[in-house]
């Protein structure tokens, strides 16, 4: 017998499926496969477990640990960065946003807030006043010359310390340290078919799209490194792109 918590959770994520099975029932797509594929039915998962048991088990326990002890060792710098950010751009600490996740449910997002409180004003003036950066947002959402961001904002998206907050959404299940990079809903059609590769495993801190380029690579890229990182999950190539994330992120290549 479900309790009244479990039934008002199923219900959530039931509602969150339907959305995304609509957005994806319209979606291009060169494979022949039903639109049923694209996400996993409630409480299941598409394609079966990319992982068996036990690394199921041990990839957990690697999360909980890596995010308690990173943020228990950076905890003095959180606080020094927190307060840089607040003089650098007054207001709003944190970024919430809602993303996907496995089975293709939402969730809060956390990033340090690297961009100014009125940002969509400044985003919205200049799509209508530049066709070339419309085209740009238009192609992966993302703008190399970005008039939202703070200047310490800029410098903070480059060395990605703006997405060590998500350590909590680690801690609570929600994220892996390895996985593909969350989605917002307006970007599942981009991922056609192969959205339930996406929706297979949890949405990570970091992985392929981290360590081969991240905004160097074209969003198709993307899409099939996410992909490939499905067909080759591991308790082992997480502990790769691990180890391979260190001199991407201090290299920066493709942040902005």
């Amino acid at each position: 017998m479900l309790t009244t918590d479990q039934l008002n959770q199923r219900v959530l994520l039931e509602t969150d499926v339907d959305y995304c099975r609509s957005l994806i029932a319209i979606a291009p797509s060169t494979q022949n496969r039903s639109a049923d594929n694209f996400m996993p039915e409630v409480g299941g998962d598409p394609k079966g477990d990319h992982l068996g048991k036990h690394e199921q088990i041990l990839k957990r326990a690697f999360d909980i640990v890596f995010a308690a002890m990173f943020l228990i060792v950076s905890f003095p710098m959180l606080i020094l960065l927190s307060i840089a950010l607040q003089i650098d751009s007054p207001g709003r600490l944190f970024f919430v946003q809602q993303r996907v996740g496995q089975r293709g449910r939402m969730f809060n997002c956390y990033k340090f807030r690297t961009m100014h409180e009125d940002a969509e004003r400044l985003l919205d003036e200049l799509l209508a006043s530049s066709p070339e950066a419309k085209r740009e947002w238009d192609l992966d959402h993302k703008l190399r010359n970005d008039p939202r961001v703070s200047r310490l904002g800029g410098i903070i998206r480059k060395l990605s310390l703006d997405e060590l907050p998500q350590l909590l959404n680690i801690l609570s299940g929600e994220m892996s340290v390895v996985g593909p990079r969350p989605i917002v809903r307006a970007e599942i059609l981009k991922y056609g078919s192969f959205f339930s590769d996406y929706c297979a495993v949890k949405p990570g801190l970091t992985g392929l799209w981290q360590v081969n380029g991240r905004n160097d690579v074209s969003y198709d890229e993307r899409v099939q490194l996410d992909c490939e990182y499905r067909r080759r999950a591991s308790f082992l190539f997480d502990m790769t792109i691990v180890l391979k994330t260190v001199p991407a992120v201090l290299g920066a290549k493709g942040s902005y």
